[in-house]
């Protein structure tokens, strides 16, 4: 007798009435699990498939040996590392409406539990630190690992006295900046000023204080890393772009680029490689776009373009 394949994969019920819990509903033949796949040894008639584990997803988000599976992992971005709690408003959980009473019953319990997060000022310096650092990683468009590596840095500053006697938000976009001269992001120090809460003076003094008592591994900045962003700034070709930045690792590497600006040279880079392509691109508009004045992109054009003649 053969069997449609809806019929032959369909999933059924493995105790009945007429049937043991391990018998073929066809053929009454003895069933195997082979993978994730139940079939009878003796028809090939497929009962069950796909089978679904139901059970936790043991994985460890953390170091160690511990696959507990309760919450988010824990982030260095939050004072409390993300092991906040949240007093609901108005509704139960159920969904259901709260009465007067206990709805002012949740606003002291909240109003309790917000003092309680920040119990001493270190807590409070923290709380505030982390928070202006989230505002400019937001304000500059840099990934969430940047945010996480700033407010690791900021922690340390604070472990180490180093907030003592300077401004909060100076030191937390000192971090912010710190952090992309680490990891090679092309953002300026002016670039973090613009969206930061103090001077530039202060934010590069605090930036010189992290660098010398913490020993940052910082690397010097090179003229390549600020090209594409340039280029995009200024609307210029992928073609432009490529030449640009061939020209930016030769002046890197050859030490035209020692001692002069990075910005200025990657703007008079970009100069270069759009006049040998025969586009129109002005000095002052790449000049504007690197926020360097005008005579420093001419002398960098001077300069590769001597490299380039040699």
């Amino acid at each position: 007798m053969s069997h449609s394949p809806s019929q032959r994969h369909r999933s059924v019920s493995k105790t009945t009435d007429l049937q043991g819990e391990y018998d073929c509903p066809e053929c009454r033949g003895s069933l195997v699990t082979d993978g994730s796949e139940t079939r009878c040894q003796e028809c090939g008639l497929v009962v069950d498939e796909q089978q679904i584990d139901y059970g936790p997803e043991w994985r460890s988000f953390e170091d160690g040996d511990d696959r507990a599976r309760i919450g988010a992992p824990l982030t260095q971005a939050r004072h409390d590392r993300g092991l906040s709690t949240t007093i609901g408003r108005g509704h139960n959980a159920t969904d259901n409406s709260l009465s007067a009473r206990k709805r002012r019953q949740l606003a002291r319990l909240r109003r309790e539990h917000a003092r309680a997060q920040a119990a001493s000022k270190a807590d409070r310096n923290l709380r505030s630190g982390l928070g202006e650092i989230a505002r400019i990683v937001s304000a500059l468009g840099l990934a969430r690992s940047a945010r996480e590596q700033a407010s690791q840095l900021f922690r340390t500053a604070q472990r180490e006295n180093l907030l003592v006697g300077r401004s909060i938000e100076g030191v937390a976009a000192a971090s912010v900046y710190a952090v992309c001269r680490l990891t090679g992001l092309s953002r300026s120090l002016d670039e973090v000023v613009a969206v930061a809460q103090r001077q530039r003076g202060q934010v590069a003094n605090c930036y010189n204080v992290l660098n010398q008592e913490l020993d940052l591994p910082v690397p010097p900045r090179r003229a390549e890393e600020f090209v594409p962003s340039l280029a995009s700034a200024v609307g210029l070709p992928m073609t432009v772009e490529r030449q640009a930045s061939q020209i930016a690792a030769e002046a890197d590497d050859q030490g035209v680029a020692c001692g002069k600006d990075p910005c200025g040279v990657a703007a008079a880079c970009l100069k270069v490689a759009a006049d040998e392509q025969g586009l129109s691109v002005t000095q002052a508009t790449v000049a504007d776009a690197a926020d360097v004045c005008i005579p420093t992109v001419r002398a960098g054009q001077r300069a590769i373009q001597a490299m380039l003649d040699r």
